[in-house]
């Protein structure tokens, strides 16, 4: 059974605090879960305010599907990144079989 799981690289310009950073994570990571069956986390944790990174990790019996779920939430973390002023600068998928 595959796991997909996708690595999100943001760069968030307007923040100015780590408040600000965390405000913008959690906008996106709330759209995410609202709009996909996913789980969503932010992982390699920095004090860096401009920065983050943020996984995501779906399972089911079809690779397809997960290829094509990924592509859409990837989609969808770009616009929801830029709707909140920040960027996803880099992207990784990678898969898993069980």
């Amino acid at each position: 059974m595959p796991i997909a799981y996708l690595t999100l690289e943001l760069r968030i310009e307007a923040a100015h605090s780590l408040k600000d950073k965390r405000q913008v994570l959690r906008s996106v990571k709330d759209r995410l879960r609202n709009s996909f069956n996913i789980s969503v986390a932010e992982i390699d944790v920095t004090e860096l305010w401009q920065r983050a990174t943020i996984g995501v990790v779906a399972i089911s019996d079809s690779r397809d599907y997960l290829q094509g779920l990924m592509q859409n939430v990837e989609r969808e973390a770009a616009k929801s990144a830029n709707n909140a002023g920040a960027e996803v600068v880099d992207s990784f998928l990678d898969y898993l079989e069980s």
